[in-house]
């Protein structure tokens, strides 16, 4: 019974901590522009982010090695050192768009100035990151988290006309008002935001910070399988919402107030009161994660003592990092920066850094070295090469899109 608990508190955390300020962000501005017609693109990173963390989660749980013990490792220090600077930044950009949209949140439900939430919100996440345990900080973010089903509310509240949805979404293509190139960079984009590397970071550290075995595979299994299609619904309710509402009343997303604003028509005040509390739930979870992702990463690669099951004063330079990350992203948002630009950016550059975290885990989840007898499957194999191919095009063509939409506008 206690495993079976645990199996549904997993899978529960896991639907809840799928949706971050990136998927919120990047699926209300492509639906409110390109309706449906990239739902294909949260389909494929929904199967994506889940071979890439089982892949994960079975190697930390079997060989006890996390991410980048193993990118070290396989890599040489050379060129994970590169690897490291390459993430730690792509991991600092997201750690910002995710304290940032804790403000956003915090403003639209107070009426306060978003930059006064700015310190406030950093505060707390280093509070938590202190103070609090990681599965209870883990799974009471995962939960409240689980109140963005407000969307799906909204959608169904909303009464649009399903069989259109479905023409925009099969056969998928550009609405005629936008480029191809625009179309393709949107895409690029919300795929980075299903597969961010910080979720694989987590994803295996957290293995290890709970201690999980080769018993634990099947918990491995359920927990991605299940919670993380089910938190890629919730994103496709999102993208739902603002094409339903936005996309005919010709509103591009630039702020949260306009991502929430198909909640408020369909279900006002209440409805609107608890997506807010979903929203900043979701972000502080996103932004614990991130945090810890990046005492993980850094000390992981120097060796250091890490890890939210030891005491502070035992992995000092582990929570050091936390906090000097967290003092950066809020000098960054202090600049008056926009936080759904950083989000656009964080999610863009997460499809560029993808495979410099895949590779590894791809080869390792083949070593029988490492994994004896639970090294990849056929299928898993199979379907991991498709996806590398896939990781390697987005990463490559992220960049020039970029530059050749102007970041999408």
């Amino acid at each position: 019974m206690n495993k079976l608990l645990a199996a549904a508190l997993g899978i529960l955390t896991a639907i809840g901590g799928f949706v971050d300020i990136g998927d919120l962000v990047t699926n209300a501005v492509v639906g409110s522009r390109f309706g449906m017609s990239l739902a294909w693109v949260v389909l494929l990173g929904i199967v994506g982010i889940c071979l890439f963390a089982s892949m994960a989660g079975r190697v930390a749980a079997v060989s006890g090695r996390a991410t980048f013990e193993i990118v070290r490792e396989r890599l040489g220090p050379r060129a994970a050192g590169a690897n490291l600077v390459a993430s730690f930044a792509i991991n600092l950009l997201t750690l910002t768009a995710e304290v940032g949209g804790i403000a956003l949140a915090l403003s639209l439900a107070s009426s306060v100035e978003p930059r006064l939430w700015i310190p406030v919100a950093a505060l707390a996440v280093w509070l938590v990151l202190w103070r609090v345990k990681f599965q209870i900080l883990e799974n009471v973010a995962g939960l409240l988290g689980l109140l963005l089903v407000g969307f799906a509310v909204a959608l169904f509240l909303l009464g649009p006309d399903w069989g259109e949805l479905l023409r925009q979404a099969v056969p998928p293509s550009p609405p005629g008002t936008e480029s191809p190139a625009s179309y393709w960079y949107y895409a690029v984009a919300l795929f980075g935001a299903a597969m961010t590397p910080y979720e694989v970071f987590f994803f295996s550290s957290g293995a290890i910070e709970e201690r999980w075995t080769a018993k634990d595979l099947s918990t491995n299994r359920t927990n991605v399988l299940i919670g993380f299609p089910l938190g890629g619904l919730l994103s496709l309710a999102i993208a739902g919402c603002a094409a339903v509402v936005l996309l005919p009343a010709g509103i591009e997303v630039s702020t949260l107030s306009q991502i929430v604003l198909p909640v408020a028509q369909a279900g006002g005040v209440l409805l609107l009161a608890i997506v807010i509390v979903g929203i900043v739930a979701a972000t502080f979870g996103a932004a614990l994660e991130t945090a810890l992702s990046s005492g993980y990463s850094l000390a992981q690669y120097l060796g250091w003592s890490w890890g939210k099951f030891r005491r502070p004063a035992r992995a000092a330079r582990f929570h050091l990092t936390m906090i000097v990350a967290l003092l950066m992203a809020v000098g960054i948002l202090m600049t008056s920066v926009d936080p759904v630009a950083v989000t656009e950016m964080s999610v863009v550059f997460s499809a560029v850094a993808l495979p410099l975290t895949y590779v590894p885990i791809l080869v390792v989840a083949n070593d029988p070295e490492y994994m004896g007898e639970h090294v990849n499957g056929r299928v898993t194999n199979a379907l991991g090469t498709v996806y590398l191919v896939i990781v390697v095009v987005a990463a490559v063509a992220a960049i020039p899109l970029m530059i050749a939409t102007g970041a999408g506008s």
